[in-house]
């Protein structure tokens, strides 16, 4: 009983049984399809030792898949996956023949080095840094692990397929594995800085990483499919047998060797102690080789890993989770928007205008305008609005308020708040600041709102905000039609989004990925978290319906049914959906040499039909001089990818080009689905070239789709998008490939 005891006590107080809890507990929430494959592989890099903070000891993710040549990528084909049962030196029976001979054959007249398969590692800071090479702070890590200049070019981070095969198939130096940010980050992916990273022996420059043909040249694209693939019902019955080889019992010993996963023996963990090497030159070669190659994860499974529970398709068995894939059964509303249906009775009534809305796990909290919701709990909320200028906190069931602020009277009538945590509060309005406040909470009498910071850079009355706990940031929105983007911690301007049209009216971010939505008028704008522009559409459908609210789903990021949903001013909740859609290619050159206030002449888009009148309620500052139609030359047609967001619809309506430089329209027919866009002189595009999408019917009401439809002389089946504006024009340089286009839903 005595040994129990001081057993217990010891392993508490070195943490090793809260770990191993903790280890279980996470892997049988894996096994259970409670969290993704993604989550549960940064948890083990966690457990052995892995962390951002360490390029030598970087997270360490599999490649997971083998096709990189097709032009669609079939998650349902076993063919497109990589072995995830051998390691990278084994993914070619060639190649496992060379390194099982080199083992064989091994003899060292020392002694000092046992056998091994692979001299080089999977993760190493080079490894990394040649990764991230394109995006700072690793584009100088680079530099200093180079000598101060970049690698030569054919050696470089260039082409994800050449990368595959070299490491799986063609170099025998090479067995890398990927890092997690080819699972969530397309910025890596892309020359932002314009870098000289030279030019290969065949001549060709880098730049942009060359994608797959199935990612269609944009980095969102791969980075979203490439996570879908990770999460896909293949692959999560398979992990196991990676981490078997990376973390668990086929990482060392005899199981190692029949699996062919046998590494140089300095980079296992503990198999040298370099504070008992006498010789200098030695311990500074060995400190080195380790720094150089990398070294293995803790091994933290010494008995074979569980696999995971799948659905079981053949039975047609639900999984345990929403969380297994984003298969047909998962019972998420944006699977499924045609059956969605109004509740017989209200969630609760309010005195007044709805003002916030929060969703928990089992229930729905409402508040009325002018009252904001405290995180986490959400059982208290924050009320202003009134006359002497006031702030006050109050309970949410009692609607009472046990604390008033008089301090942010000072700054005028506050039209709108937000709460990233508890202790900070974000208030505008008519004073034209974004202002930051601290709470102090004690006794009633000792309640305090401090002022942390006020943020300028609008000119008139800010009328939204929005801030992201996870990612850092505040994002407001002004009459002035400016919306900038503020970093919650330094509390300093970021950038500004360009391009609206009408004041902002609505603001939304998806803690998931970090993307923006803004509303203005009757546009939605789609952002990344950098501020740069992915899509945006006209909402206009021939009634008055201002965008009034705005929200995304955040279930799957890497599902592409996820959905935008605007409220609007004629009482019609809307669905929005990224689509993907193909138009010519335009050269970024040539986008650069016009402003947004200025369309030139020699951009031009052909319409299967008359260009309608601009019926928007929002298009002030539209230039009709961009519409002429020309004619397509099929003949030189290059047809590439770029961001749109459109409708299908048998009616004419306006489309937003990803760039700082012009005004787009195009029309589309129901039958057709796509969107034909000419540039004079450099890419053209004939109909043949462009493939089809099907796009979903907006959801709204039966009275209002039947409504519509007495007044266009559609039938409800080709209810879509009424005519619409003219576009606005993005500010910013486009990135090239393909982005999104919206189609409601």
């Amino acid at each position: 009983m005595t040994l129990y005891v001081f057993f217990s006590l010891f392993l508490c107080r070195t943490g090793l049984l809260s770990t191993l809890v903790w280890e279980k507990s996470v892997t049988q929430r894996w096994e259970r399809g409670e969290i993704s494959n993604f989550q549960y592989l940064m948890h083990l890099n966690t457990l052995a030792g892995r962390s951002y903070n360490d390029l030598m000891q970087y997270p360490v993710f599999p490649w997971i898949l083998a096709d990189y040549d097709t032009q669609e990528l079939d998650l349902t084909n076993p063919k497109s996956f990589r072995d995830l049962s051998k390691p990278m030196g084994a993914q070619t029976e060639e190649r496992l023949a060379q390194y099982k001979k080199r083992y064989r054959d091994w003899d060292d007249p020392t002694g000092e080095i046992p056998a091994y398969h692979y001299g080089t590692h999977y993760s190493s800071a080079m490894i990394v840094a040649s990764y991230l090479v394109r995006m700072e702070p690793f584009t100088q890590t680079f530099l200093r692990l180079q000598g101060g200049h970049f690698d030569l070019a054919d050696r470089m981070f260039h082409s994800v397929r050449d990368t595959w095969y070299s490491a799986s198939k063609h170099n025998m130096a090479d067995v890398k594995e990927l890092i997690p940010e080819f699972f969530y980050l397309p910025d890596f992916l892309l020359n932002s800085n314009n870098f000289d990273l030279g030019c290969k022996q065949n001549g060709i420059h880098l730049g942009h990483v060359i994608l797959p043909a199935w990612a269609k040249g944009d980095p969102r694209e791969f980075i979203r499919l490439h996570r879908e693939a990770l999460e896909c019902d293949f692959v999560s019955s398979h992990l196991h047998e990676w981490i078997d080889l990376i973390f668990g019992y086929k990482q060392q010993g005899p199981a190692a060797v029949d699996a062919v996963n046998v590494f140089h023996h300095l980079f296992y963990e503990g198999q040298v102690d370099i504070y008992n090497i006498n010789d200098p030159l030695k311990k500074t070669a060995t400190i080195g080789f380790i720094n150089n190659f990398g070294q293995i994860p803790k091994q933290l499974f010494k008995k074979p890993h569980p696999p995971k529970r799948v659905r079981s398709k053949s039975s047609g068995e639900n999984p345990t989770s929403a969380l297994a894939t984003g298969g047909p059964n998962d019972k998420l509303f944006f699977h499924h928007l045609h059956n969605l249906k109004p509740s017989l009775t209200t969630i609760k009534e309010l005195r007044e205008r709805v003002g916030q809305i929060v969703c928990l796990d089992k229930l729905v909290l409402a508040v009325e305008e002018h009252r904001l919701l405290i995180p986490p709990q959400y059982n208290r909320t924050f009320s202003w609005g009134f006359a002497d200028l006031s702030c006050r906190l109050g309970y949410h069931e009692s609607d009472k308020s046990y604390v008033v602020f008089e301090s942010p009277h000072e700054w005028g009538h506050i039209l709108c708040a937000t709460c990233p945590n508890p202790r900070t509060i974000i208030t505008a309005g008519n004073s034209t600041a974004v202002c930051v406040w601290h709470i102090e909470l004690g006794t009633k009498d000792r309640a305090r709102m401090i002022l942390r910071q006020a943020l300028y850079g609008h000119t008139d009355a800010v009328t939204c905000l929005t801030a992201s706990a996870t990612y850092r940031v505040v994002v407001s929105g002004s009459r002035d039609h400016t919306c900038i983007i503020w970093d919650l911690n330094k509390l300093v301007f970021v950038t500004q989004l360009r391009g609206h049209h009408a004041p902002i009216s609505a603001l939304c971010i998806n803690d998931l990925t970090g993307d923006i939505v803004s509303c203005a008028g009757t546009y939605i704008y789609l952002w990344n978290i950098n501020g740069d522009p992915v899509a945006s559409v006209n909402s206009f459908s021939g009634r008055s319906q201002h965008i009034l609210c705005c929200c995304m789903s955040e279930i799957h990021e890497w599902d592409a049914q996820n959905v935008i949903v605007t409220g609007h001013s004629d009482g019609v909740v809307r669905m929005w959906q990224t689509k993907l859609v193909q138009v010519p290619n335009q050269p970024l050159s040539d986008f650069s040499k016009h402003t947004n206030d200025s369309a030139p002449s020699e951009i031009s888009v052909l319409v299967e039909h008359e260009a309608a009148d601009d019926v928007s309620s929002d298009s002030d500052g539209a230039d009709d001089s961009c519409c002429a139609d020309t004619t397509l030359n099929p003949a030189q047609s290059q047809v590439g990818f770029r961001s749109w967001i459109g409708m299908n619809s048998n009616e004419e309506h306006g489309i937003t080009c990803g760039s700082n430089t012009a005004l787009w329209t195009d029309q589309m027919e129901e039958s057709d689905g796509f969107v034909l866009v000419t540039y004079n002189g450099s890419a053209t595009a004939s109909k043949a070239d462009i493939p089809e999408h099907k796009l979903m019917p907006r959801a709204e009401t039966k009275e209002h789709m039947k409504e519509d439809c007495e007044q266009t002389g559609q039938s409800e089946l080709q209810y879509g998008l009424s005519p619409a504006a003219q576009p606005t024009c993005w500010p910013s340089e486009p990135a090239q490939g393909m982005h999104a286009l919206f189609s409601k839903r």
